[in-house]
């Protein structure tokens, strides 16, 4: 059910190009964690796995992140919510 899904936005005031390299830090970071694909297209980064499906949208000024899990992923969503969220807040943040 929708309970499940995540959405995150963290503001950013990082270039372009920085802000494709935390995105994909971000990434690189739950691919690690959850065994993910992932793969640009345009300023969207798209991730899946089985269970799993989500993107990471880059604006001017926010990363929008949203994450989509199927039922046996649901239980998690707090804690992946957390660790990803925190990451987020580390890399597009930081200064």
């Amino acid at each position: 059910g929708h309970m499940a899904d995540i959405s995150i936005v963290q503001e950013h005031d990082l270039a372009p190009e920085q802000a494709r390299a935390a995105a994909q830090q971000v990434a690189d970071k739950i691919a690690r964690d959850y065994d993910l694909v992932c793969a640009w297209r345009g300023d969207v980064l798209h991730f899946e796995r089985s269970g799993v499906q989500g993107s990471l949208t880059l604006g001017a000024q926010q990363a929008a992140l949203v994450i989509k899990l199927g039922f046996l992923m649901g239980a998690f969503a707090p804690v992946i919510e957390a660790k990803v969220a925190e990451k987020m807040k580390k890399v597009f943040a930081a200064q």
